[in-house]
């Protein structure tokens, strides 16, 4: 049974400065950093961070809701584009942009692809569902081939960005990459 009722306003305080401190230690150390520095840098102890946040993938979870709720904002802008195949890659850059923000993440949301237990499903499913209706856009107008499929262009996405974030001196290389693996998915 869950507990619906509101969070007393220090609870609030301290999941936001949680939030906060999460997102700039994972922009700092990646996805995998100390729990505890982010409770420590959060100024609560490491028990308050786990009422908040069961596991690390809850706090993740929590840390990109943000990005996810753009990334499903420009889907939706896109579902209507005259050239369904520019809207699939257009959004297939943004997704590659945000799994490398943080390091680790890529990692992360691929493991969480074949976990429907962790909270970080929450954010692949509506990705998911919001990529599909562009994918199947793109190939109703005969852009892409029809046997890709959307959990294998998130994968690819995800190991683009995995690569990418093993070489940071070569910051064109996300988009190199992805620019190689589209010329794969045409129809032709």
């Amino acid at each position: 049974m869950t507990d619906t009722r509101p969070k007393r306003a220090d609870a609030r305080r301290n999941y936001e400065r949680l939030l906060t401190e999460a997102r700039a230690t994972f922009a700092e150390r990646g996805t995998d950093a100390s729990l505890e520095e982010i409770a420590r840098r959060s100024g609560v102890g490491i028990g308050t961070l786990y009422r908040h946040f069961p596991n690390r993938h809850a706090m993740m979870n929590a840390v990109f809701q943000e990005a996810l709720t753009a990334l499903l904002e420009r889907s939706h802008e896109l579902a209507g584009a005259e050239q369904p195949c520019t809207a699939l890659v257009e959004w297939l850059r943004a997704l590659v942009t945000h799994a490398g923000e943080y390091r680790g993440l890529a990692r992360a949301l691929m493991s969480a692809s074949h976990d429907e237990d962790s909270a970080l499903t929450a954010c692949s499913v509506p990705l998911r569902q919001a990529g599909e209706r562009l994918l199947v856009r793109a190939q109703e107008a005969g852009s892409v081939r029809a046997d890709v499929s959307i959990a294998d262009l998130m994968q690819l996405t995800n190991a683009i960005a995995l690569a990418a974030d093993q070489a940071p001196e070569d910051p064109e290389l996300a988009d190199r990459l992805l620019t190689l693996t589209l010329r794969g998915l045409r129809a032709d």
